[in-house]
């Protein structure tokens, strides 16, 4: 069995099993670092201390651990989670990102406790000639006040 037909077996076994996973707290240092990364400079999204300070609304979805990251072990020889494409961690193949879409749901706040559920619901085989997987993974953002963001994110499995 190819090494894309074992993440297949295993994404598949996996379908519809909600995981979640505590984001920690929106620091706004944090949040501004990521809106000067992302190109901004209005000081309304880039210094904490402006009185209209308020978080880039993309900063909650790029979130995938809480603050201080991951250990390297939790990385991929590639760089990514070993986690993050489900089925895949320990396997020689190759990922791609396949499309996002996000709604916005509600407005993420300095001091917001995020968690996030995650669910990958649906596998599918495509291409002709050399096949690869196409796997849909739903994530749900939410803080205390109610859910932030809804993102349907597709990844490719070769």
């Amino acid at each position: 069995m190819s090494a894309w037909e074992v993440a297949e077996e295993r994404a598949r076994a996996v379908i519809g099993r909600p995981e979640h996973r505590d984001l920690g707290v929106v620091r706004a240092e944090d949040a501004a670092e990521f809106a000067r990364a992302a190109g901004e400079t209005g000081p309304r999204l880039t210094d904490p201390g402006h009185p209209g300070f308020t978080v880039h609304p993309l900063y909650v979805v790029s979130l995938l651990r809480g603050a201080g990251g991951a250990g390297q072990g939790e990385f991929r020889p590639d760089g990514m989670y070993r986690d993050e494409v489900p089925g895949t961690d320990g396997l020689d193949v190759r990922l791609m990102a396949g499309g996002q879409e996000v709604r916005f749901t509600g407005e993420v706040r300095a001091g917001d406790r995020i968690a996030v559920r995650r669910v990958l619901t649906d596998v599918e085989r495509k291409g002709s000639g050399t096949p690869f997987l196409l796997l849909t993974v739903e994530k749900t953002y939410t803080a205390e006040r109610g859910t932030l963001a809804r993102v349907r994110e597709r990844f490719i499995v070769r």
